[in-house]
């Protein structure tokens, strides 16, 4: 279907910022008091859900806020390199002049966002809820809903992890799976997303008709 409202995630969907949190894990887990891990185990652990990650680590819920806050100023300061996937430009362009409205819903900084984002993409988003808790991204999908005007069934969101379904579920808009983020594509495909995106090309597709015309224009 054409959807009226897409709402992205960014860390894992739009931004490559998988590598930059493997690197400061264990440095957040001496911080915090959790469980270190091994390069070698990290793509088995791509294949958990966020509970069962922090399970394996020890991560208590009540410390999730320091930890994301912690994580959050690391990549202020360090995360300069942390950029958008290779073909995120052109379609975050492509959709944008396709005439749907974008938003953008993330547990990241909104300073961090913006920077990695830039200012060119940054101003195409209708709607922006940063500094979600991982676990809290269905009220900031209401809110986006609500701050747009455009009802549940008429919008999709865009995620990397099982808490981006579930909050997407909860909140009736469509979930949307990218095959390139923090958790495997196999554990996302198990959960039945409305949407699977193998590549980030994929998601130009979501221009639906509209992206003939928007080609059309750019070779006029």
């Amino acid at each position: 279907m054409q959807y009226e409202l897409i709402i992205f995630d960014l860390d894992g969907t739009l931004a490559d910022s998988f590598p930059f949190f493997v690197g400061v894990h264990n440095r957040l887990a001496s911080r915090h008091g959790f469980r270190r891990i091994e390069s070698s185990e990290v793509e088995a652990l791509r294949g958990l859900s966020t509970r069962e990650l922090m399970r394996h680590v020890g991560l208590p819920r009540w410390k999730l806020p320091w930890v994301a806050r912690s994580f959050v100023r690391l990549m202020h300061a360090e995360g300069q390199h942390v950029a958008p996937f290779d073909g995120v430009d052109e379609m975050l362009r492509m959709l944008d002049a396709s005439g749907v409205a974008l938003a953008l819903v993330s547990s990241n900084s909104a300073g961090n966002c913006r920077r990695v984002l830039g200012e060119e993409h940054w101003h195409r988003f209708v709607h922006v809820e940063c500094g979600a808790s991982i676990f809290g991204k269905r009220r900031r999908i209401a809110r986006v809903l609500e701050a747009t005007g455009i009802r549940a069934h008429r919008a999709l969101y865009v995620g990397d992890q099982l808490t981006d379904a579930e909050a997407a579920r909860a909140s009736g808009v469509a979930f949307g799976a990218v095959g390139w983020g923090y958790a495997s594509f196999d554990a996302l495909l198990a959960a039945d997303p409305d949407h699977a995106f193998a590549r980030v090309g994929d998601l130009r597709g979501l221009a639906g008709c509209r992206e003939a015309l928007w080609l059309l224009e750019c070779l006029a």
